[in-house]
């Protein structure tokens, strides 16, 4: 069977809740589709707005720091991610490796500092994971005051001959700051997540806080028996028609680990052509695919790293590689332009006090309709930041 990248289009926006929202509410079915980046802070709250009606930013605080509904760790990729609390079983113990299945592109960059001080990552880990134990009973405000508070109590358990160059000052930037032991913390702490070990409390002034999921939802988290089943259906029914490598991509581990992961669902795959190449998707996905239609809404303005933008195969929604360059940069990529699926432009936000001023750009020429839509949709972002718009600017390039 030959797929489309038009039908792909509308099947990934109908996964994706973007077709049309989910009702007032719906928090947990939204964020539990995929899991929601927030990297930059606040990337979650705009993807949700976009998914669910009614959404504001004191409710998503509420689901998040007060119902706890919703939780936020580092999973995939080792980015900061907001999904469903009961679902940790989906978004965080399936990302624990086995051994021989490093590296994974978030712990890859701790070779210098293992280098530096002789020892092994299988060596430390464990150190580490136990040094996280103390979170049970606290919590912890600022990562860089995380990161020292574990390099300090690992430090008695290391040979008396590593503890010098433990507490050297780090090579990773700000030696000034942080300790070599601090450096191996932050990398380390991705693994840790996975093992619930720790999570993202409530921010307190603008820094964010960290405890474990114990202390931070008073039980134990919900055992998943197809978890790592599960993270690879969400993966496929979002990201559809994929491959293990895109699975790789997504997760940011090895091709061992992916294939492992792969491996588990590969009973129910069917095969797909699609531009040539082949990909999977779900056998019990292929009529949802089939009869996938766009849906009520063909503008929207979805924020940076957004979980709709983060495929590896952007030719179905962009196709010109110099224009993908401008919506997927190395650092503080812009928000994205969407019609009927495909990214037409970019958009940024520009506080100032209370208000907004909210650019967009766009390299496909718009009716006098669509124009206007735009606009109401940055005075609808406004609103939702609690801001007025003081100014919209459309530019086609």
């Amino acid at each position: 069977m030959e797929i489309t990248f038009e039908k792909i289009r509308a099947y990934r926006l109908h996964a994706h809740h973007l077709d049309r929202r989910l009702p007032a509410g719906e928090l947990a079915a939204a964020a539990g589709a995929c899991g929601v980046q927030n990297s930059p802070p606040g990337a979650w709250e705009t993807a949700l707005f976009n998914r669910v009606a009614g959404c504001t930013l004191a409710g998503l605080e509420e689901a998040l720091c007060v119902r706890k509904e919703l939780l936020q760790a580092w999973s995939y990729r080792g980015v900061p991610v907001v999904f469903p609390t009961g679902e940790s079983g989906v978004f965080l113990s399936p990302l624990a490796a086995l051994p021989g299945e490093g590296p994974w592109i978030y712990t890859r960059g701790v070779s210098a500092a293992l280098d530096f001080l002789g020892m092994s990552f299988d060596q430390l880990l464990p150190l580490v994971a136990e040094a996280a134990a103390c979170l049970d009973g606290c919590t912890v405000r600022s990562k860089e005051a995380l990161d020292r508070t574990l390099a300090a109590r690992v430090e008695p358990h290391l040979p008396a001959e590593k503890r010098p160059l433990w507490n050297a000052p780090s090579m990773y930037g700000a030696p000034d700051r942080q300790s070599v032991g601090g450096a191996v913390v932050s990398f380390l702490l991705r693994p840790c997540s996975f093992a619930s070990l720790v999570v993202f409390g409530q921010r307190q002034d603008g820094s964010p806080t960290f405890t474990s999921f114990q202390s931070w939802t008073g039980r134990q988290p919900r055992q998943w028996p197809e978890g790592e089943k599960e993270l690879v259906r969400r993966f496929l029914r979002c990201y559809g028609p994929a491959s293990q490598s895109g699975l790789a991509a997504w997760l940011g581990c090895s091709p061992r680990q992916a294939a492992r992961l792969w491996n588990g669902v590969a009973p129910e795959l069917e095969p797909v052509q699609v531009a040539g190449g082949t990909r999977y998707l779900l056998a019990c996905e292929r009529e949802a695919l089939a009869a996938a239609q766009p849906g009520d809404r063909s503008l929207l303005l979805l924020g940076p790293h957004d979980p709709y933008l983060d495929l590896r195969d952007r030719a179905v929604v962009l196709a010109d590689p110099v224009l993908q360059r401008r919506v997927w940069k190395t650092v503080a990529n812009p928000g994205a332009v969407l019609k009927d699926g495909r990214v037409i432009g970019v958009w940024q936000a520009r506080p100032a006090k209370e208000a907004l001023g909210i650019s967009v750009s766009v390299w496909e020429d718009l009716q006098t309709p669509e124009r206007g839509a735009l606009e109401r949709l940055a005075e609808e972002y406004a609103v939702f930041r609690q801001a007025r718009l003081q100014h919209f600017t459309l530019e086609i390039v």
